[in-house]
């Protein structure tokens, strides 16, 4: 690997770990994830959180649009959703004799997806081209998203009432899947005793807004990834196409999201490059909800078997 490369600009690394450590007081205890979800906010990506209600995903939400300055909307998904309500539609206009466009919650800088697998199908399936291209298209006119955009959706696990699974192709659109999970003891004894999180909500002060997000993108494309470096994220790609206990592999667009994911996580951690130890360290929630078994295994289980059978050169 080379050596560091120090990174350029030191008051904006300042800014984001003044950022990291803020929403760090609101979901205590949770650092490892709230630097998964930082590294996939500077890396372009979306967030899907996956877990039971209350423990704190639509708080990680809010607190990261506030630590932004981002433009916040949420969406409670349910099964009477439309398509529609998420990107907006097109109304007649007497006065004028022409239909006008009225954009829908998917125009924000970050978008809550409340429980997006309680929708069906079609409904989910209005946020690819958003996701994907950073756009909407409605009765063949395009419409721009704004600049950053970033999603956050929460599901509930399958085995709860009311869920659809989401679909392969909506999956894919999401960087990481991370779960909070329940709190330690400690953290939990300073959420019972300590002031409401709706309370410390409201306090949080901007420490980026959305100029300097589109400054951390550019600073996470500096990151350097060597050869060696590539050498091993590719053979971790073509081991999942050859498992005989997968059926589906990661795709090029997974391995783009490795990538930038470990670059953007090498940042996190002050370093102007990539290590073998950042693409371990995201492969698991960037792999394991991509990856279709053959035999009945869990994506979790066959990230973690690729990581222990790909050898580092």
């Amino acid at each position: 690997m080379s050596a560091i490369t120090p990174l350029r600009d030191e008051i904006l690394q300042q800014h984001l770990h003044a950022a990291i450590a803020q929403v760090n007081k609101v979901l205590l205890g949770k650092a490892r994830q709230v630097k998964l979800a930082f590294t996939c906010l500077i890396a372009g990506g979306h967030l899907l959180l996956e877990d039971v209600p209350g423990v704190g995903k639509t708080t990680l939400a809010h607190a990261l649009a506030a630590t932004f300055a981002l433009d916040f909307q949420r969406v409670q998904f349910t099964s009477d959703l439309l398509p529609s309500d998420i990107i907006g539609v097109s109304m007649y206009e007497r006065e004028t004799g022409e239909f006008r466009f009225h954009q829908g919650p998917v125009f924000a800088g970050l978008l809550l997806a409340d429980e997006i697998n309680r929708a069906t199908p079609k409904t989910q399936s209005a946020l690819l081209e958003a996701m994907a291209e950073g756009q909407v298209t409605v009765d063949g006119q395009t419409h721009a998203l704004p600049e950053p955009f970033f999603v956050v959706a929460t599901q509930n696990p399958l085995d709860l009432a009311g869920t659809f699974p989401l679909p392969d192709s909506q999956l894919d659109r999401f960087m990481l899947r991370v779960s909070l999970d329940y709190p330690d003891a400690s953290a939990e004894r300073e959420l019972l005793t300590g002031t409401d999180r709706r309370d410390l909500l409201t306090r949080l002060t901007p420490q980026l807004d959305a100029a300097g997000l589109n400054a951390l993108y550019r600073q996470v494309q500096t990151i350097t990834a060597s050869s060696a470096l590539l050498d091993y994220l590719q053979a971790l790609l073509t081991a999942s196409r050859r498992h005989p206990d997968i059926r589906v592999g990661l795709s090029p667009r997974a391995g783009l999201s490795l990538l930038a994911a470990a670059r953007a996580w090498a940042m996190l951690s002050d370093r102007g490059h990539v290590l073998p130890e950042d693409i371990q360290a995201l492969f698991v929630p960037l792999a394991a909800h991509r990856l279709v078994a053959s035999r009945g295994a869990s994506g979790e289980t066959l990230a973690r078997t690729l990581l222990s059978e790909v050898a580092v050169d």
